[in-house]
C-alpha cells in the first residue's frame, strides 16, 4: 500500500509543480539547460576552466565537451540541492498530513527525493543526448548510473529526514541549510577535478557529501570507466547508517509535531 501511495504522491508532486504553467513538464528541462549555459559560459569561457580526461594529460578540449562534463556534476548536484533544500520546511509545508493518524508522513522525504529523481532522470536523458553529439558514442557502462546514485539517494532521505524533523522545531534551519548547499556545491568536483587541488587535501575531498557520487557518476556515464568501488562501498555504509540514524531519529522525534503545529 505505502509503495501505491508513495508513487501516487510522487506523480502529484511532480504534476503539481508546473500545474497552471503554459510550459507544463517542459521546464524540467528546460531550468537545467538555462543552468547550464550560464555556468558553461562562466566557467568555459570567462574563468577559463579546463578538464583532464582520463588516460590524458592534455586539457585542450571544446566548450561543447566542457559544458557535457559540466552538466554531468550539476545533476548531482541539482538532485541533492532539491531534496534538502526543501527539507527544513517539509513537514511544515505538510501540515495537514500530521494531524491525519493514518497518514505515513515518514514518506513525505521519499515523495520530495522521488520528484527530484524523475527531475534528474530527465536531465540525465539530455545529457546523453548531448554526449552522444559532442563525443560521438555513448559508454556501456552507462548501465551503472543508477548503482552509484543510489547510495546518494539512501544518504539524502537520511539527511532530510533530520531536517525535516529538526525544522518543525527550529524554523531557522532552512536559512542555515540554503548557503551550506551552495558551499556544498562549490567546494564539490562540480567544477574542478579532485587532482587540481595540493596532494594533502585531495583525501579531505571525499568529506563531501557530494564528491564520491559526482566523480563515479562522470565516470560511468562520460568516460566509460568503472567507479571508485572501495570508495563507493565506504559512503554506501556511511549512507546506509546515516539513512537509518535519519529514520529513527524522526520517528522518535515525530511525537510532538501536532503539538508544535
Amino acid at each position: 500500500m505505502n509503495a501505491s501511495l508513495t508513487l501516487s504522491l510522487i506523480r502529484r508532486e511532480v504534476a503539481g509543480r508546473y500545474r497552471g504553467s503554459a510550459l507544463g513538464l517542459l521546464w524540467s528541462l528546460l531550468n537545467p539547460l538555462f543552468m547550464l549555459g550560464v555556468y558553461t559560459f562562466f566557467f568555459g569561457m570567462v574563468m577559463k576552466s579546463r578538464w583532464t580526461f582520463p588516460d590524458q594529460q592534455s586539457t585542450t578540449h571544446s566548450t561543447g565537451e566542457f559544458a557535457v562534463i559540466l552538466f554531468c556534476g550539476l545533476i548531482v548536484f541539482q538532485f541533492f540541492a532539491e531534496v534538502i533544500s526543501q527539507a527544513p520546511g517539509l513537514i511544515v509545508a505538510n501540515a495537514n498530513y500530521v494531524k491525519k493518524v493514518v497518514f505515513p508522513i515518514q514518506l513525505l522525504p521519499v515523495v520530495s527525493a522521488g520528484a527530484a529523481l524523475f527531475h534528474a532522470a530527465v536531465s540525465l536523458l539530455v545529457l546523453l543526448v548531448f554526449a552522444y553529439i559532442v563525443f560521438g558514442s555513448i559508454p556501456l557502462t552507462v548501465v551503472l548510473a543508477p548503482v552509484v546514485f543510489a547510495p546518494l539517494v539512501v544518504l539524502v532521505l537520511g539527511i532530510t529526514w533530520i531536517l525535516a524533523s529538526i525544522g518543525v522545531y527550529f524554523r531557522d534551519m532552512g536559512q542555515i541549510v540554503a548557503p551550506l548547499v551552495t558551499a556544498t556545491m562549490f567546494l564539490s568536483p562540480v567544477f574542478f577535478q579532485r587532482t587540481s587541488l595540493p596532494a594533502w587535501l585531495q583525501p579531505w575531498l571525499s568529506l563531501n557529501p557530494l564528491a564520491i557520487p559526482v566523480e563515479s557518476f562522470r565516470d560511468v556515464v562520460l568516460f566509460g570507466m568503472q567507479p571508485n568501488w572501495t570508495a563507493l562501498g565506504s559512503y554506501s555504509i556511511v549512507a546506509m547508517a546515516i539513512a537509518f540514524l535519519g529514520y529513527h531519529f524522526f520517528q522518535k522525534t515525530r511525537r510532538g509535531f501536532a503539538d508544535v503545529l
